[in-house]
């Protein structure tokens, strides 16, 4: 079998407030009007498709929350999403990779989190046989192709894979090509779906 993780909220806990509170610090912007303003627009899915630069993107979002950051304060706050990892989920990588299936992690994602996710959390890739890059593919999910080009490069079948993901419409893409897909609403997901499995 194929199991495919997301990262965000699935292997690694994030937390967007972080980031617009260290944003709301460094530019002195009242964080309720952040989070009135942000929404993940054009510049947020170019950026994970790797469509444009991490300075064109810091630029885009500070142009429309009116923020007035420089590049390295942007930096600083974007990364803050973080908030650490799922050992319970990293283990069950481990021991599906140990039962010889195939482990690999699907993530939209964009380089600026490239450059701070992979030293800061190396056990993610210490867990998976392969890493999909939404902003490496040029594509992201729930794109249908995303999910066909990984299928194809892994070499598995649509009903030979098992997705694991915490946003409802990645789920629903996956879904329609006939992949078994699970949605993630908290860290008993996962462990409780393998329990399961085995009895």
């Amino acid at each position: 079998m194929l199991y495919i993780f997301d990262l965000g909220n699935v292997i690694v806990d994030i937390d967007f407030n972080r980031v617009l509170g260290a944003w709301s610090d460094f530019g002195r912007v009242p964080l309720a009007t952040l989070k009135q303003n942000f929404t993940m627009g054009d510049a947020f899915h170019q950026h994970e498709r790797g469509e444009i630069s991490d300075e064109a993107f810091a630029q885009a979002i500070c142009h429309e929350l009116e923020l007035p950051l420089s590049y390295e304060q942007f930096s600083h706050g974007w990364q803050a999403v973080f908030v650490g990892l799922r050992p319970e989920v990293i283990d069950i990588m481990h021991k599906l990779r140990e039962q010889g299936h195939r482990v690999v992690v699907l993530s939209n994602t964009n380089r600026l989190h490239t450059t701070f996710w992979p030293d800061e959390y190396p056990e993610i890739r210490a867990a998976a046989d392969k890493i999909y890059l939404s902003q490496e593919m040029g594509m992201r999910k729930p794109e249908a192709r995303i999910y066909q080009e990984l299928l194809r490069a892994e070499g598995f079948t649509a009903s030979d894979a098992v997705f694991f993901d915490d946003n409802a419409d990645n789920i629903e893409g996956a879904n329609q090509l006939g992949i078994t897909s699970i949605l993630v609403t908290g860290k008993e997901t996962i462990p409780n779906y393998f329990a399961k499995q085995v009895c």
